[in-house]
């Protein structure tokens, strides 16, 4: 098709065409002939261009299957999510590594109980994190949440329970330096308490036993912060049927620390003749038995606060419940501790425990709630019970 045009006017290398109906059209001078000037009029022949049309098309079709082809058919797989090891205070989740198809990681973070436990360090590289500071047989939710260049992807909820004070199936032990019956006889005490044996230090290793603190495993297990014991310390736990203190059973300890449990003391009893009576003196006092237990001494003991007793005797449920929340600030502290050197580990938000204790001595309730009140204004985030 054939078009004349009358040039009005040229500037800036655009001219200004118009039609014979008096229509104004901007075109680009250089594509006009250079002798061009206001008043000339120019022929200007358009046509479709079929051949150019289609060789476009070919290469746009072309382009989309390549995207579609590696882009759009695998998409980034959702975390699975697995409890690799549970203790007392700490739980060792673990997953499979990362498939992210052609996506692009944003983030990989842990939830715990629905609220943000902390980002995954390296997550393309890390397949394993563990908690600490947990409270003593407590249910825990735990989910995974990945964030891609491809959208966001959650793993299944997984649900775990900390480990009663008698169960020792979470005992993870890496032996070190021992001789050869020592070892024998480690290995047969762990299979009998339930426990597992790790070759080299882990994530999920709990207690390093030796009797020498050398070599490169007990490097690893000092870098880490993981207790190095006696192998007498899994004897023990299996003597007493519950999680014994380490403190006794350090390379250095001194044996005396070892504290004999109610168990064994049973035993003795049982073993040993009953005791004759001895007759009362005249004019001598009878000796005073002396307190056995946490609570008579407590009870016992002269200015003890007055808030912890009732009667003279500290009420055992008091106790037990005080003795709760004090474990769980100190396995609060030791998270923040342990995060020094295990960055990888998330810091809880919060102690797991943080509502008064229902005490029964009524001069204790008032006094109790105001501390704890005044505890949480230091954790804002924390919704907890009224």
């Amino acid at each position: 098709m054939l078009i004349s045009l009358t040039v009005g006017k040229v500037d800036a290398g655009v001219a200004v065409l118009l039609t014979e109906d008096k229509r104004l059209i901007e075109f680009p001078s250089i594509l006009l002939p250079p002798s061009i000037s206001s008043g000339s009029i120019v022929d200007i022949t358009v046509a479709r261009n079929i051949d150019s049309e289609n060789t476009a098309h070919k290469a746009f079709q072309g382009l989309q299957s390549s995207i579609l082809e590696t882009y759009g058919q695998r998409s980034p797989s959702p975390p699975i999510l697995r409890c690799r090891n549970a203790t007392q205070t700490s739980i060792v989740l673990e997953w499979d590594p990362i498939d992210l198809a052609t996506a692009d990681i944003r983030s990989l973070s842990l939830y715990r109980n629905g609220n943000k436990a902390g980002g995954i360090p390296r997550p393309l590289e890390t397949t394993a994190t563990k908690i600490s500071g947990l409270a003593v047989d407590t249910e825990y939710m735990f989910h995974l949440v990945l964030r891609t260049s491809a959208g966001q992807y959650t793993s299944e909820k997984l649900v775990v329970r900390t480990h009663k004070m008698t169960e020792l199936s979470g005992i993870t032990v890496t032996p070190g330096v021992l001789p050869a019956p020592l070892r024998e006889s480690l290995t047969g005490a762990v299979d009998r308490i339930g426990g597992r044996i790790a070759d080299t230090v882990r994530i999920d290793t709990t207690h390093f036993v030796c009797t020498e603190g050398r070599g490169r495993e007990w490097e690893k297990a000092v870098e880490t912060n993981i207790p190095i014991v006696r192998p007498e310390w899994v004897e023990g736990c299996e003597r007493e049927g519950r999680i014994v203190g380490v403190r006794g059973y350090y390379l250095n300890a001194d044996p005396r620390l070892r504290k004999v449990g109610q168990s064994v003391m049973q035993q003795q009893q049982q073993q040993s003749p009953p005791a004759e009576q001895s007759s009362v003196v005249p004019g001598s006092e009878p000796k005073k038995e002396q307190p056995s237990t946490p609570e008579e001494k407590m009870a016992t003991t002269p200015g003890v606060n007055q808030k912890f007793q009732m009667s003279g005797k500290v009420l055992a449920k008091d106790y037990v419940e005080y003795m709760r929340r004090l474990q769980a600030n100190l396995a609060y502290l030791a998270s923040i501790a342990e995060h020094t050197s295990k960055p990888q580990n998330p810091i809880p938000q919060f102690p797991a425990i943080m509502d008064p204790p229902p005490t029964e001595a009524e001069n204790a309730k008032e006094g109790l709630r105001d501390m704890y009140l005044k505890m949480r204004e230091l954790w804002p985030d924390y919704k907890g019970k009224a």
